[in-house]
């Protein structure tokens, strides 16, 4: 018996379409972690400081890499009490942080979020970058314990 190529052809074409079809839908856990990270961001475009508060472990480490003057890599420390006193602080611009795509990682009570970033002052792009998020699973919600940033002005994917 010889199989026609037209028949060979649709029974790849179906192989192929099936795995498309049985991709991973995101869990709960999944959309819960994500949704406290889109808090995070809700509240600092409405500058509501105990929004961004809630999405957040009380002794939350706050850290961005970038370069000092002379060139050299740095980690700098800040403090979770600072941002949301910057959140609430009454400003004329909206603080944007556009989060372009989620990369989950989720083990038992334990989250790892990546999230590239472009943040804008208003109207005006100020710089763009990478969040890097650890959450921790609690009997309420999941909390932001640690997040650590990029920032730079250039090699933003326009």
């Amino acid at each position: 018996m010889k199989i026609q190529p037209v028949l060979l052809l649709l029974a790849a074409s179906l192989l192929y379409l099936i795995p498309a079809g049985l991709q991973a839908q995101p869990t709960s856990d999944e959309s819960d972690v994500k949704q406290t990270i889109v808090q995070l961001f809700d509240g600092m475009r409405t500058s509501d400081s105990s929004m961004v508060s809630t999405a957040f472990t009380p002794d939350a480490i706050m850290q961005t890499i970038g370069k000092n003057e002379e060139g050299m890599t740095i980690v700098h420390n800040g403090s979770l009490e600072g941002f949301l006193k910057a959140v609430g602080t009454p400003k004329k611009i909206i603080w944007d942080e556009q989060i372009s795509s989620y990369e989950i990682k989720i083990d038992g009570e334990l989250a790892s979020v990546w999230t590239p970033y472009k943040f804008f002052a208003g109207e005006n792009f100020s710089h763009c970058g990478v969040n890097s998020f650890q959450l921790a699973k609690f009997e309420e919600s999941w909390k932001i314990f640690h997040i650590v940033d990029t920032r730079r002005t250039t090699n933003c994917g326009e």
